[in-house]
């Protein structure tokens, strides 16, 4: 986002003609962004080519996996409707990896039949796969290390208490099973937790993987999944990409060395490639003085953005519609009938009724979790790309939160 002449842009676009074009509160993401952030990954692991599996939770809008597509990526699946996304998108099912928790055996054969990776984090779904297929389809296992790390415990998935992955000290019980149904297990897959700052986790993890392969001989890659911490403020402290790179990089070829042939380096970034390329755009309805604080009322609440109320997540909030004003401190909160605080005691630009706010870092978990509480329709989605605005998801209407009902005679 850029200040040009007291107008802030995205690209060539002006933020407040989005809001004029496309009503508020709408989601906005810069094409440019992503794809700067996918080639920046890539880049950081050269000579290693290593494969890219967008993980696509954090934002599946159709449009948003082609884009990805388009410069080579893969595709990070935690359901079959995400796998059946990116097919339709047009990934091809060897680009999908489906790492899903605590579904059937039943979603796991349709995952098969698709043609797609799988991933298996449990030890009665491995069983059960084994005695399916046998060495006839080969799977991934998403192994627990034991690793606290993440920046909210909510999004902390490698630890000792996490209903995430196979744990190490379960291992022994893997081998029996494959060796017991003689399965073809090619991969490894470990994955902590989001906004991990310190590339020693990694290395760690790295460790504990290079260990566990020893065991497993038809190995074609290794994938440590993503937790990469994005800038949410000024100044903040992000993950060492490039860094990480270097080191994880050397360690990884000198395991495959030692391995005995070379292995596919994978990694599943989704917050790391689309956060920061998303602005959330809402309308200010109301400001109301109260005897301890000011609050700007917004056209939108945790219904569409539920990160600051789910993980205590902080997302920059600028007046655009008055970028030169006095700075004033407000609380931001949405209308919902709820307690659906965005920020608290802002600096803001002096806000006035109709004045357009934008939340930066609104690329991730946004809309992808968004709902219809108190029967409010989810926004529109709008990508810049090429200098233009394209509408990719249109405004939900009434009709559709009572598509599907089935009426009764009462």
């Amino acid at each position: 986002m850029d200040l040009i002449n007291n107008n802030y842009f995205v690209g060539d676009v002006q933020l407040t003609d989005v809001a004029n074009e496309f009503d508020t509160p709408v989601y906005v993401y810069d094409a440019n962004k992503i794809v700067s952030q996918y080639k920046r990954l890539k880049n950081a692991f050269k000579p290693l080519d290593i494969k890219i599996k967008y993980a696509c939770k954090a934002l599946n809008n159709t449009a948003i996996l082609k884009l990805l597509l388009n410069e080579g990526s893969g595709l990070d699946t935690v359901s079959i409707n995400e796998v059946k996304l990116g097919l339709r998108a047009g990934f091809k099912p060897d680009e999908i990896i489906f790492t899903p928790n605590c579904v059937s055996i039943n979603e796991i054969k349709e995952a098969v039949e698709l043609g797609v990776h799988i991933n298996i984090d449990n030890i009665s779904i491995l069983e059960q796969f084994g005695a399916l297929y046998g060495n006839t389809v080969p799977c991934c296992i998403r192994i627990n290390p034991h690793i606290m790390a993440g920046g909210n415990s909510k999004i902390s998935t490698g630890h000792i208490d996490s209903k995430f992955g196979i744990s190490i000290y379960q291992l022994r019980h893997v081998s029996r099973i494959n060796q017991t149904y003689n399965m073809l297990i090619n991969g490894l897959h470990m994955h902590t937790g989001s906004d991990i700052l310190d590339t020693n986790v990694f290395l760690q993890g790295a460790e504990i993987l290079f260990d566990a392969a020893k065991d497993f001989k038809d190995l074609q890659f290794i994938d440590f999944g993503s937790g990469f911490k994005v800038a949410y403020k000024e100044n903040d402290v992000t993950t060492d990409i490039e860094e990480l790179g270097k080191l994880l990089g050397d360690r990884f070829i000198n395991f495959c060395n030692d391995y005995g042939r070379k292995l596919e380096l994978w990694f599943e970034p989704g917050k790391f490639l689309v956060s920061e390329s998303g602005y959330f755009l809402v309308k200010a309805n109301v400001i109301k003085q109260t005897t301890a604080t000011v609050f700007v009322g917004v056209d939108s609440g945790l219904n569409h953005l539920i990160r600051p109320m789910l993980y205590d997540s902080y997302h920059e909030i600028i007046n655009i519609s008055n970028p030169s004003g006095k700075q004033r401190i407000y609380t931001v909160v949405g209308n919902i009938c709820e307690t659906d605080t965005f920020g608290w005691d802002r600096k803001l630009n002096e806000v006035h009724e109709g004045d357009v706010l934008c939340f930066k870092n609104a690329g991730a978990y946004g809309i992808t979790m968004a709902s219809n509480y108190n029967a409010r329709q989810k926004p529109a989605e709008v990508l810049i790309y090429n200098k233009k605005a394209h509408l990719i998801r249109k405004r939900e209407k009434l009709e559709d939160l009572y598509a599907n009902e089935v009426e009764v005679e009462l």
